[in-house]
């Protein structure tokens, strides 16, 4: 299977020729769904798969709340069964005065 074309935009930290697609699912799927374009969503996609790709997001540590947002459309779920969303609850802010 051939890789996916990403851009550089949620990889402007990482030497994108040293990244491996299936070692490395996890990471390149939360920083696609986190800060990568339309396009980069649509090559996940196709690349891995929905059900891979649901997978990794309920496992990822870290979702922005609007992506998080977007998973739970696109997949169905709640947020509650998002990892990120439970370590949050655990995890809560401070209070800001």
């Amino acid at each position: 299977m051939n890789k996916p074309i990403l851009s550089p935009t949620a990889f402007w930290d990482v030497d994108m020729q040293s990244l491996d697609y299936e070692n490395n699912a996890r990471f390149i799927i939360e920083k696609v769904m986190n800060y990568g374009l339309w396009a980069d969503i649509q090559e996940v996609m196709c690349f891995y798969g929905h059900d891979r790709v649901k997978q990794e997001v309920i496992q990822t540590a870290f979702l922005k709340k609007k992506t998080l947002s977007f998973c739970c459309a696109i997949f169905d779920l709640t947020p509650d069964q998002f990892r990120c969303y439970t370590r949050q609850q655990l995890h809560p802010t401070p209070w800001n005065y």
